[in-house]
Order: C-alpha cells, then sequence, then structure tokens
C-alpha cells in the first residue's frame, strides 16, 4: 500500500480468517501502517508462519470461529488488557454444493462458517467501542449473489445476508460512533481462488464481465478495507463497497 493512515498507528485491529487469502493481505496492510494486529483463523500453522513474518505488531489466534463459545472466550481473553478499535469480519468458505444435495446440517454448517461468527464477533467487540466512542467495523461479503454465482446456494444466502446485518449493525450502533460497513469483493486471485477453480473458461468469463482487463488482487480489496477503519471515512457508514474490477 502506498496510503498511509496516520491515525492507524497503534491502533488495535482484530481480523478473522487472517492467515491466508485476503485475510492475510489485510493483517499485512494493517501491520504495515503500524496498527497492532490480532487475527483469528483456524490453521494454526498459517497463522503462525505469517505473524512470525510480519514480526511485533502480528499476534496469531487459532481458533475455529463456528464454535460460539470459543470465538466468545478468546474475544474477551484478547480484550483483556482493552478492547479492539477495528474488526475485520472477514473468515468464510465458498465451497460449491448442489442445491438437491444440501441437508439441513450443511446448511447450518454454511451459515455457521460464512455468517453466524460476524454476528458475534462484533458483540464481542461493541462494548470497548462503545466506551471509547469510536470503532470500525468491516463485514466481508461477496458479489456471487449479485452475478447470480451457481452451486453454491448455501454460500450465495449467507453472503447476501450480510450486507442486512452490515445494515442493522450500522443503525443500532451510529450514535455510538461506530461506523459498519460491507466489502464485496469479486474474483480475487488468491492460492486457493486460483488452485481450485481458474480454468481457462472462468479466466474468459472474468475478463468478459469486468469492466477492468485486469485480476483483482488481495491487496487491493485489502486497501478498501484499510481506508474505511482509518479516519478518512469517518463519514462512511452503512454502505457497501464493491472490489470487482467493475464486474456487478
Amino acid at each position: 500500500m502506498t496510503a498511509r493512515y496516520s491515525d492507524l498507528a497503534g491502533r488495535r485491529v482484530a481480523v478473522t480468517g487472517g492467515a491466508s487469502g485476503i485475510g492475510a493481505a489485510i493483517v499485512a496492510a494493517f501491520h504495515a501502517q503500524g496498527a497492532r494486529v490480532t487475527f483469528f483463523d483456524i490453521d494454526a500453522a498459517a497463522g503462525t508462519m505469517l505473524a512470525s513474518s510480519l514480526g511485533d505488531g502480528a499476534r496469531s489466534v487459532a481458533l475455529d470461529l463456528t464454535d460460539l463459545t470459543a470465538l466468545q472466550a478468546a474475544f474477551a481473553a484478547e480484550q483483556a488488557d482493552g478492547g479492539f478499535d477495528v474488526l475485520v469480519n472477514n473468515a468464510g468458505h465458498d465451497d460449491r454444493h448442489r442445491l438437491e444435495d444440501v441437508t439441513p446440517a450443511y446448511w447450518r454448517d454454511r451459515m455457521a462458517v460464512n455468517l453466524d461468527h460476524q454476528f458475534f464477533a462484533a458483540q464481542a467487540v461493541i462494548p470497548a467501542m462503545r466506551a471509547t466512542g469510536r470503532g470500525a467495523i468491516v463485514n466481508m461479503g461477496s458479489i456471487a449473489w449479485r452475478v447470480g454465482l451457481t452451486d453454491a446456494p448455501a454460500y450465495v444466502t449467507a453472503k447476501a445476508a450480510i450486507e442486512g446485518l452490515t445494515g442493522a449493525l450500522a443503525r443500532d450502533l451510529g450514535p455510538d460512533g461506530i461506523r459498519v460497513n460491507c466489502v464485496l469483493p469479486g474474483f480475487v486471485r488468491t492460492p486457493r481462488q486460483t488452485e481450485k477453480w481458474l480454468t481457462p473458461e472462468l479466466r474468459e468469463t472474468v475478463m468478459r464481465n469486468q469492466c477492468l482487463k485486469r485480476f483483482t488482487e488481495p491487496e487491493d480489496v485489502a486497501a478498501m478495507v484499510v481506508m474505511l477503519a482509518s479516519e478518512e471515512a469517518r463519514a462512511i457508514t452503512n454502505q457497501t463497497l464493491v472490489v470487482d474490477a467493475g464486474w456487478s
């Protein structure tokens, strides 16, 4: 990142799903701003490796975010010496699934992986933010439901719901000085996306539908998230901002 936001230096930032992909780019971007970043991820090995590579100011916490009791305990422990100033609800998982194969158990699991933890992570950081009269929450959605992604009805439903959650939180928390926004990435060239989905056919689809004929990189999304967390965005809340090179 070339933009510098001096107000982020020393701020405490929590990022869920921060060990890889877009999440890792977000962690690195906040760290580069001088923020103290704690990131929560089920992949302990990847988290430890990222924290070690960044050095002081980056802390990895191994956590299964679908275990809401563990989530509440982990956030309480990390805030014992002071609350978070920023929360980025990034964690999610875009497994494909056919409509006819979805069971009630699988449906609930997809909501747990992609939606439920966003509310409870926000709930966990709000008291400290209220006490300081400021704070920023950024929820990560997806353009998936806007562009009609197929073979992922549970994922699409969860990602659409995140926009509703953002609006509800923004209205409730605005009087406390807490801003809540949503970022919708498009097709982002992460290692996972490249390895699992990027066929020549998909590449052609992406380039045909985007206004800009280049891939969106994790750092492009991170730049938007960091700006929204900074005082440069002090009048921005209850908004959905899209980073998809003009697809949706």
